[in-house]
């Protein structure tokens, strides 16, 4: 049973996790474009949301490059670079440590402000509310897992999770063997992330995927015309 329930939850359940946030992502925006937002409460308390926001986004963004870096580049990639396993577990230690203390502090500043401003909490939904709760849990368990990495330093321990990642993007057989003797705390924290993956397209989560390129090569001015009243 517990065989089946590891090979349900990191063989299979990436695949629903991921084909949910694909389709789901695409049939949103299709028929609730107007709901492809982030929404705001800028408005109320707006200092504590500021400082919050550029530490929680500062933290998110570190961490996701350095997942998707760290996990989908090939091993070759970095033994060709002449990047040990150790070092490279040793990094992602520190980077990861650092980028997660500055989320988790947003995400604690803005929960904070989410549910204990009366006038922001009667501004904000079922939705919202769960969703910052997730990522504020989710980035606990990530620095939960330092104290095992250090365990590690080696770096074997990270190669299991990367060819785990790489197995199911490859549709590789036999990925969830690659994890199956790694600490719990590691294996709540890929569960937990499939989890807000899936969720997704359900929520403001999806107004990271709209990166406002246009605005790159939009003119430096705006063109106002006054409005003139009909005599």
């Amino acid at each position: 049973m517990a065989d089946f329930l590891h090979h349900l939850l990191f063989g299979i359940y990436p695949y629903i996790a991921l084909a949910t946030l694909a389709v789901g992502s695409v049939i949103r925006y299709d028929r609730e474009p107007y709901s492809w937002r982030a929404g705001s409460s800028q408005l109320l308390r707006r200092k504590q949301l500021i400082v919050g926001s550029v530490l929680f986004h500062l933290g998110v963004l570190m961490i996701f490059a350095g997942h998707v870096v760290g996990l989908l580049t090939p091993i070759a990639v970095f033994d060709a670079l002449g990047v040990s396993h150790g070092a490279k577990q040793l990094l992602a230690i520190v980077a990861g440590g650092f980028a997660g203390v500055l989320g988790i502090t947003g995400a604690t500043l803005l929960i904070h402000r989410r549910f204990f401003d009366p006038r922001v909490r009667a501004a904000s939904n079922f939705s919202d509310n769960l969703v910052i709760l997730l990522l504020w849990a989710q980035l606990a368990l990530g620095l939960a897992t330092i104290p095992f990495s250090l365990q590690h330093l080696d770096g074997h321990e990270m190669v299991k999770f990367m060819n785990w990642a790489q197995g199911v993007f490859t549709f590789r057989a036999g990925a969830a063997d690659q994890i199956a003797d790694v600490a719990p705390v590691f294996k709540l924290h890929l569960f937990m992330g499939l989890t807000i993956l899936l969720l997704f397209p359900f929520t403001r989560l999806v107004h990271m995927l709209s990166a406002p390129v246009r605005y790159i090569w939009r003119p430096g001015y705006q063109v106002v015309r006054s409005r003139r009243l009909a005599s």
